[in-house]
């Protein structure tokens, strides 16, 4: 069974080496202890969320804190390329489950996509309390998959803006129902990031796949079947991260 993962903040662990005691305390700690009831003699691992880890036994439990002896101690580097998913998005809570489930299938970057066809706006707070909201998923994601390093939340997106990095990409793959060209059957490059574009409810704009099609990208398919803008991402990285993280 996996040991239980607790994010630290950027830098934390740092100076952390075998035989040293790290304290994780503030909310997480309140939560390893009064949510997860985590007692003296257990096991888990604190992670900075860049690919940083330490491993050890609990060997002190407050109200809201508690230390951990550390025996291992471990570096995690970034996955080459980088697989970020461009999610439009999209009405009720279709967009957060996407984001979920892709970080549990590995996703490295996430880029909120305000597409032509996106019936949701991020604008002003609401724009900014959605973001936070999607941040919040990723890193309860990343603990639940027991990651050590937290996808990105990159910069909300229009699609001028999609273009633009979709340009200095080494694969831009757009997930498109009248696709010929099957999603199982791209090679990927060795390096850099692989950009996989879903679209909103709507599906993406003609004039938006155009636009991407000029910049390089390639509109590919997954099956036979149309699937919805919560698990067509997903679905795409767990056939990506088969043909190679997974093996």
């Amino acid at each position: 069974m996996t040991l239980p993962v607790h994010l630290v903040a950027a830098g934390a662990l740092d100076a952390h080496t075998v035989g040293s005691l790290a304290r994780l305390d503030g909310p997480e700690g309140r939560h390893a202890v009064v949510v997860r009831r985590t007692r003296v003699g257990e096991r888990l691992v604190l992670a900075d969320g860049a690919g940083r880890a330490v491993e050890g036994e609990v060997v002190h439990v407050e109200r809201d804190l508690l230390d951990v002896r550390v025996d291992v101690v471990r570096e995690d580097p970034e996955p080459s390329p980088r697989f970020v998913l461009v999610q439009a998005l999209a009405k009720g809570d279709r967009d957060d489950q996407a984001v979920e489930a892709a970080t549990e299938c590995g996703v490295d970057e996430v880029v909120p996509w305000q597409a032509a066809r996106s019936i949701v706006q991020w604008r002003g707070e609401r724009g900014e309390k959605a973001r936070r909201k999607w941040d919040a998923v990723l890193v309860a994601a990343t603990k639940q998959s027991r990651r050590t390093r937290r996808p990105v939340l990159g910069p909300t997106s229009t699609t001028t803006d999609l273009v633009e990095r979709a340009r200095d990409a080494a694969l831009v793959l757009v997930l498109h129902e009248d696709a010929t060209e099957p999603l199982a059957a791209v090679a990927l490059p060795e390096a850099g990031d692989v950009l996989v574009v879903v679209g909103p409810e709507g599906g993406i704009a003609p004039e938006e796949v155009a636009a991407l099609e000029a910049a390089g990208a390639r509109t590919v398919r997954l099956g036979s079947t149309v699937l919805r803008a919560s698990s067509a991402g997903p679905a795409a990285l767990a056939v990506l991260s088969a043909a190679s993280r997974w093996r």
